[in-house]
Formats: C-alpha cells, structure tokens, sequence
C-alpha cells in the first residue's frame, strides 16, 4: 500500500487542523510528524495508519457527507459528522466493519438514523455506501422518494424507512438485492404498483411492514417465487384485482394480512386450505365475496 500524501491526508480530515485520535483500536505505532499545511509548520502526533491509507476511502467521507446535507438536523444528532473519520471519530449512527476489507479500508456496515427528528430527503449518495447490511430510518420525518440507487447496495439485508413521509413508487432496483431479509415501508404515502422485481428477492422473509401506505395495482403472483418468505402484511392500502391463488406455493408462510384493500369482490382461493405453515390470514373489509375455502387441514392457524 502507497504512502498517503498530504492532499489525500486533507481529504480524509477535511479540516486542515482536524483533530486526529492517537489511540485507536487498529495501531499500536504513534508517530510525531511536521505537517506543513499551507504557511504553517504544525507538529502532529498521529497514528501509524495515518502513512498507510485513509480508514475510510474518501467516495464514502463525500457521500456521507452528502446524506447530512440532504437531510435537515435541528437537534445536531449528526453534529459527529463534522469531524474526522467516520470509523474512527465516532460519528453518531454510523458503524464500521471493525477489520480493514481487501482494498485496504474500513467500511461503512451499518446507518442507523432512527428516531432523530430528521426531515429532508434522502440523497441517491446512499448507494455509495457499498458494504452496508443495514440502512435504518425509522420515525422521522423524511420526505421524497425513495433513491433507486438503494438497489445498487448489494450487500444489503435490512431497509427499515417506516414511519416517515415518503412518496412516490417503489423503486423496481429495490428488487436486485440479493441478501435482503426485511423491508419495513409502513406509515408512509408510497403509491403506484408493487415491482414484479420483487419477486427477485429470494432471500427476503419479512414484507411485514408495507401498510398504511398507497400501494395501488394487482398483488404480483411472481411474488410466489420467495421460497423463505415468513410474512406478508400490505393491509391499509390501495390493492386491487384478485388474490394471488399461487400464493398457496410459498412453503414458510406464516401470516398474510391483506386488510382494508379492495379486491373487487373476487373470493379467497381454494387453494389457500394448502398453506400449511399458516398461523394468521387478516382479509378484512377487502370487498371479498363467494365462500371461504376448508381451512380446517391448516392446523396452527389461529387468526382468520
């Protein structure tokens, strides 16, 4: 790995006299350097690794950088961000992979924003953040859309965004997320179709949080292809059509709450007496009509 130079230095701590740690989990070796920072000579004692690589590559420093300028702060939860490395200043909600990856750099592996009266936007520099499992907004006050680069984020396993003022359409990239677990939507304004992308979404258990929402359209049958698939709850939206009779295919699935849809009075299909592994199926007030199929055969079902 290459010596950094005073410029790359600077672009990892942008302030030209930012406060650098001289104690850190990842160096032993604490060096004295004379720093010379425009017309000033200014002795530094910095660690080790300050000679060796940035711990966080500067495309991460700028897009987060990006996200607190997208979003609007008035508690200074974020006032962390002003300062240093993300992986080593602490910055609030944000957790790093404790061990340097291939290239040599500590990574951004989870945001965790919930519950800080944030309001704005959220910035498409999201996809920047290329290593991160976990990306977590929960109960604010964001508005918008949701960033089709999201979908860029492969190694993402949870997308927790309920509770905020979200709008627009369910980004089809969202369904390209190979290790997506848990999508939590609920208690926003998003409208338009669910993307038959989803169906792509093979690792995905848990849509448990889509409702309250404005999801309109047909329930995509394709959805029937996620073999781990636990829950599925998109009641208190715009649904209409026929329920999915291939739904009956999903081996793992335990609850389906369809609640408050309007479904144009077509009936429950018969085949949903073969969704064995059902605890609860909610289909209130969704303009149902016809008979209720035997669903004696289902044996821990303990909702209907």
């Amino acid at each position: 790995m290459g010596v950094t130079t005073i410029s790359n230095f600077t672009a990892c701590y942008s302030d030209q006299v930012a406060r650098i740690p001289l104690l850190t989990r990842w160096s032993t070796w604490i060096l004295p350097q004379f720093l010379v920072l425009g017309s000033k000579r200014i002795l530094r004692v910095v660690p080790f690794y300050a000679f060796v690589g940035c711990i966080c590559q500067e495309v991460v420093l700028k897009a987060l950088r990006a996200i607190k300028s997208s979003l609007i702060d008035p508690y200074k939860n974020l006032s962390s961000w002003d300062r240093g490395d993300p992986c080593t200043e602490n910055w609030r909600g944000v957790m790093c992979y404790n061990t340097t990856l291939d290239d040599g750099y500590l990574h951004v592996e989870r945001l965790q924003l919930l519950r800080m009266n944030l309001s704005g936007i959220l910035s498409p520099e999201l996809g920047r953040l290329s290593n991160l499992t976990i990306l977590d907004f929960m109960w604010n006050n964001i508005s918008g859309s949701i960033p089709r680069e999201i979908g860029s984020i492969t190694p993402l396993k949870l997308l927790l965004l309920n509770g905020n003022k979200l709008t627009g359409p369910l980004p089809e990239e969202l369904g390209y997320l190979p290790n997506l677990n848990r999508l939590q939507i609920d208690e926003n304004q998003i409208s338009g179709p669910l993307p038959t992308s989803f169906a792509n979404l093979t690792s995905m258990q848990h849509f448990s949080h889509m409702n309250n929402n404005s999801i309109s359209g047909q329930i995509p049958p394709e959805l029937s292809k996620l073999p781990n698939l636990l829950h599925l709850l998109i009641d208190n939206n715009n649904l209409s059509g026929n329920l999915p009779p291939e739904f009956s295919e999903l081996p793992n699935l335990q609850i389906l709450q369809l609640d408050n849809n309007n479904f144009n009075g077509t009936t429950i299909p018969a085949s949903y007496s073969k969704m064995s592994k059902l605890l609860k199926l909610s289909l209130r007030n969704c303009s149902l009509q016809g008979p209720i199929p035997d669903l004696s055969r289902i044996s821990n079902l303990y909702y209907l």
